[in-house]
């Protein structure tokens, strides 16, 4: 067995599950809701370089134990962080840490200018001219995007 240590307690976890974090307990008398508080603790795993690209995530209901949450609030935090680019979710249990800090940043932003786009009447097309334009200088049309 394989133990996810805190400040607060110790976790048995399987030994199929090779990440090992050293994660924040979540503070119920904070205003950020405890999914967000979860995921914040992942992500600045992640960010430390205690799990990399292709590693497995324990499942949720390990880190649900070691964090003193209910599985749903994990389950929540998953998939904020698989939002943001940052994890993948499989079938069943398994999650993998998919992406950097850096590239979860990208993916955030990403979908602010989708949804700021998709406001102001923009269609696909349109933001990938603009974004074309942007990068090259150059019109979608003279890059044979548009027909």
């Amino acid at each position: 067995m394989t133990l996810l240590a805190s400040s607060t307690t110790a976790t048995k976890v399987p030994v199929d599950a090779p990440w090992r974090a050293s994660l924040n307990p979540v503070d119920r008398a904070e205003p950020q809701s405890l999914h967000l508080q979860v995921a914040a603790a992942l992500r600045r795993a992640i960010a430390e370089g205690e799990a990399s690209p292709g590693e497995r995530l324990p499942q949720a209901r390990y880190l649900a134990q070691e964090l003193s949450v209910n599985t749903n609030t994990v389950l929540k935090a998953l998939r904020v962080l698989r939002d943001e680019g940052l994890i993948e979710m499989g079938r069943g249990r398994t999650s993998r840490v998919s992406g950097t800090l850096d590239q979860g940043e990208l993916v955030r932003k990403a979908r602010e200018l989708l949804l700021l786009a998709r406001q102001r009447g923009y269609r696909r097309e349109d933001l990938i001219a603009l974004l074309v334009k942007l990068d090259t200088g150059r019109s979608a049309r003279e890059v044979g995007l548009h027909r």
